[in-house]
């Protein structure tokens, strides 16, 4: 028989931490904290086999799995001593979900159900305060009709908003019980209204919906959106956690809250973390109430006025810092805990490993490592090769000028520019047009993922440093100013004001996340220095990565920069990228519709010397004073139609530069013109027709070698690719003209230094790498078009029907973004195991932008590749991800 219930509670549990996949986080959590003997409400998990069996049957649940939930409630009332139901001893439940990776927000939950009108005064009766039974009830109501029956929040806040206008009443504390009771009158006539039925009564059938909104917002939409942006499958599913409610609401000693056991905005090791007294889980994180520090510490840091915990309640605080070493030294890692303090009594509700901006993620990993507590490898793990993104772009520079309009938390650190939107479907719409924009928002919901994601940073109005926004942000690393009490939004106007300042929609604003501060306009950037944490974690990816990294570049500054992020050679020198300018463009054009080989001979005359200059450029760069990295460089691969003239005046120009009719040029551009470019002459198929191109090229990196010899005594290595080869006689006749320039070269005094290879990115060449390599010293698998050509993709063209493959699940994820491993990946290890076969010592590397993409990396450790090449910003990701990979494979 299947298990589909989980009881805990009372010092023990029947999981425990490594049921996770089972259990869910929050409730093998749960389980854990409940046999370490910490205070936890004891409850049930209903497992994530119960959320795939129900999707997999057409929603339908598992035979007897009421039957276990009936005896999940009856032990939950035995350890507490009260009864599902009963008016005069009720026992109230909250029922959350609990997926196995972390997903703040994203699912439904209810907290207070089993009130009733006749348990809610029980509930009276037995605390001793009518005022607090009521206030559970009717946060019980809105929660549930909101959750379950689909009555919007809204509809009972402006019920409440307007009974407190019409008292004169400014807070909910100050709401009388009889006030309360009103206000669940109009609470529950709203229902009916909205439903045309009652609110229901009966507490089985308010927890059979619970469970059903819950186990059903898995496929909510923003539940699918924040799964589709972290790579949560679906086929994992949630569990969900009924538990016994524990009251933060009953008075002044009485607190809810939540805490971070170090800072992770910073990764300081110091508690971080808010509190609310007399108040439930949702006041805090949904920003509705502005909560109070959990130090003396941070309250003097920020310059509040209202008592820290530490201040307000001493002896709680201490058993919670208490519990907070012991739960950091048993998960060793930083975590973040949900707690309830009930008329003084501390309970733990949650704990999980907590989520950290990419700096703290360092800090806390080099900290940990450092103290002993875990190893140089468990840190590597820690950290997410693509936060490291958030570390290597520009901040503010502290001398520009700037003209500060508003303050707030300092929720998520990082700062951006970008245009004013205050609609999340907005932001999204813009963002997919080209446009940076900042949201702003009075607080942000779960409903807007998606347009804080498409943001370049957030900002709200309301809520703390542990409100959703702050929260989300941080795990998306987004730069998040949250509590900007002084903005005011009036979406219908489009626009807000800041103490009498208007910004509409569409105004340009800086926001600076580390300090809580937002600017006018556009405030100047300065570089990253990464230096400290950073160098330490990448010292320790070098040690334990195998492959080497490359970089794909072609400019002097790309390369410097990539050569600053730990560069190790250039894997993808795309010399066509080197004639965008204006002037060099000309030179380009007169080559390519040059008449006969006369014409293209003058052209690559004027090339020459400017091919020369560039590489020894980067040659320049890639050398010390005792050796010098390699860098492969590709000849001409272009597609014909980028640099074709197309207007009439710059037909004209061209003519006038070569010297023929405008009309002759016309025709010839459309002589060359092609119905398929990417497809067409291109590549070594370029070499083939005209070798003196090849030859030139080949002449200039030759020269520069023997130039930059001549300056430094170090011989630049260059690696020589021939691009788009389909078949082993192609490259074996450009090899022999490239040599034979090396040949020329050489007689006149000094050899340069080179090997020949290729690039593999048609299907055929991987087929055929066997005899490929009888030519080839290195393949370079160039996977962007080798994605296109396995796939029949234009990848300019497929994200526009790419995304609804991904939703059907036809293709886990883009394959342009992450490769394709059960294709691509195949052609790859063909070519591997046959270029291998024929030439054992021959290199191998890849120059895709998959080469930054962290599931790929793993790919090509696995199948033996040298290197991985990728853009400069990428350059420490992919150390980090080689190191990963290396660590994997060496635990099996």
């Amino acid at each position: 028989m299947t298990q589909w219930v989980y009881n805990f509670g009372g010092g023990t549990a029947e999981g425990n931490t490594t049921m996770k996949n089972l259990l869910g986080g929050k409730g093998a959590n749960l389980a854990e904290m409940a046999s370490l003997g910490l205070p936890v409400p004891p409850g049930f998990t209903m497992t994530t086999e119960v959320c795939t069996t129900y999707y997999d049957n057409g929603e339908v649940y598992p035979d007897g799995l009421d039957d276990d939930v009936a005896k999940g409630i009856a032990h939950i009332e035995t350890l507490t001593g009260k009864a599902f139901g009963d008016p005069k001893n009720p026992l109230l439940v909250s029922v959350r979900s609990g997926a196995r990776a972390s997903m703040p927000g994203m699912m439904d939950t209810v907290l207070n159900l089993g009130l009733n009108d006749d348990t809610a005064e029980g509930l009276a009766k037995l605390s001793g305060d009518r005022r607090f039974a009521l206030d559970s009830y009717r946060r019980f109501i809105t929660m549930y009709s909101d959750v379950v029956m689909g009555v919007h929040h809204h509809t009972f806040e402006d019920i409440l908003d307007e009974y407190k206008d019409n008292q004169g009443l400014m807070l909910d504390t100050d709401i009388t019980p009889d006030g309360w009771a009103e206000i669940i009158g109009l609470y529950k006539d709203a229902v009916r209204d909205a439903l045309g039925r009652d609110f229901p009564q009966d507490p089985r059938e308010q927890l059979q919906g619970a469970i059903d909104a819950v186990f059903g917002s898995w496929m909510n939409d923003r539940a699918v959106v924040y799964r589709r942006l972290n790579d949560i499958p679906a086929a994992w599913g949630t569990a969900v956690n009924v538990q016994a409610m524990v009251f933060g609401n009953m008075g002044d000693t009485s607190a809810t809250g939540v805490a971070f056991t170090r800072d992770p905005s910073t990764g300081e090791n110091t508690y971080y973390g808010e509190f609310l007294i007399n108040a439930q889980g949702e006041d805090v994180v949904a920003g509705i109430r502005t909560p109070q520090t959990l130090t003396k510490v941070a309250r003097e840091n920020m310059g509040d006025n209202e008592p820290s915990m530490e201040e307000a309640m001493p002896e709680v605080y201490g058993q919670l810092a208490a519990t907070f070493a012991k739960l950091e030294s048993h998960y060793r890692d930083m975590q973040d805990i949900e707690f309830t303090v009930e008329q003084g009594k501390l309970w733990m509700l949650q704990t999980r490993t907590g989520k950290r901006t990419a700096r703290a993620a360092l800090k806390i990993a080099v900290d940990m490592a450092e103290a002993g507590q875990i190893t140089k490898s468990e840190a590597l793990m820690r950290i997410e090769p693509l936060s490291l993104d958030q570390l290597l772009h520009p901040t503010l520079d502290a001398d520009a000028p700037r003209d500060l309009i508003a303050m707030g938390l300092p929720a998520s650190p990082g700062a951006a520019i970008g245009e004013v939107v205050f609609d999340s479907d907005k932001a999204e719409l813009r963002a997919k047009a080209g446009h940076k924009v900042i949201l702003v928002r009075t607080e942000t919901s779960p409903e807007d993922i998606h347009g804080m994601h498409a943001a370049e940073a957030i900002v709200t109005a309301r809520g703390g440093m542990t409100s959703h926004a702050a929260v989300v942000a941080r795990g998306m690393g987004r730069p998040c100013v949250s509590g900007a009490g002084s903005i005011r939004i009036d979406e219908a106007a489009g626009q807000m004001s800041i103490t009498g300042r208007i910004v509409k929609e569409g105004d340009i604003v800086t926001v600076d996340g580390a300090t809580g501060q937002v600017f006018a306009g556009e405030v100047d950037m300065v570089q990253p220095e990464l230096s400290g944490d950073f160098s330490k974690v990448m010292a320790w990816a070098d040690e334990l990565r195998t492959m080497s990294i490359r970089t794909n570049a072609e400019t002097p500054l790309d390369v410097q920069t990539a050569r600053d992020f730990g560069a190790e050679g250039i894997g993808l020198c795309r010399t066509e990228h080197m004639f965008f300018e204006a002037d060099r463009l000309g030179y380009f054009r007169e080559m390519i519709l040059a008449q006969d080989k006369a014409g293209r001979e003058a052209a690559l005359a004027k090339i020459l010397p400017v091919q020369r200059a560039d590489f020894a450029a980067i040659f320049r760069i890639m050398a010390d004073e005792t050796k010098s990295l390699p860098c492969t460089i590709r000849l001409l691969d272009p597609p014909l139609h980028e640099f074709l003239p197309h207007s009439e005046d710059d037909i004209r120009k061209v003519a006038e530069t070569i010297g023929v009719p405008a009309s002759e040029m016309m025709a010839r551009s459309r002589e060359l013109a092609e119905s398929n470019p990417m497809l067409g002459h291109r590549g070594c198929r370029l070499g083939i027709s005209y070798p003196e191109i090849y030859e030139m090229q080949a002449r200039a990196i030759f020269e520069a070698q023997i130039e930059v010899e001549n300056e430094t005594g170090v011989m630049p290595i260059a690696e020589v690719m021939i691009p788009l080869v389909s078949s082993a006689k192609e490259l074996e006749i450009l090899k022999k003209a490239i040599e034979g320039v090396a040949e020329d070269i050489a007689s006149k005094g000094v050899a340069p230094e080179y090997i020949i290879g290729t690039m593999i990115e048609l299907p055929r060449a991987a087929l055929r790498a066997g005899d490929i390599a009888h030519h080839a010293e290195f393949f370079s698998f160039g996977t962007n078009d080798l994605t296109q050509t396995t796939f029949g993709l234009s990848r300019d063209d497929a994200g526009r029907f790419l995304p609804d493959y991904v939703a059907q699940g036809i293709v886990e994820k883009d394959p342009f973004v992450t490769l394709d491993q059960d294709g691509v990946g195949d052609l790859i290890q063909i070519a591997v195991e046959r270029g291998k076969a024929t030439r054992p010592d021959i290199k191998l590397g890849i120059c895709g932008e998959h080469g930054g993409d962290p599931a790929s990396i793993v790919f090509c450790h696995n199948a033996g590749l040298n290197y991985v090449s990728c853009s400069p910003y990428r350059v420490p990701i992919a150390r980090l991800s080689a190191a990963q990979a290396a660590i994997m494979a060496s635990e099996g």
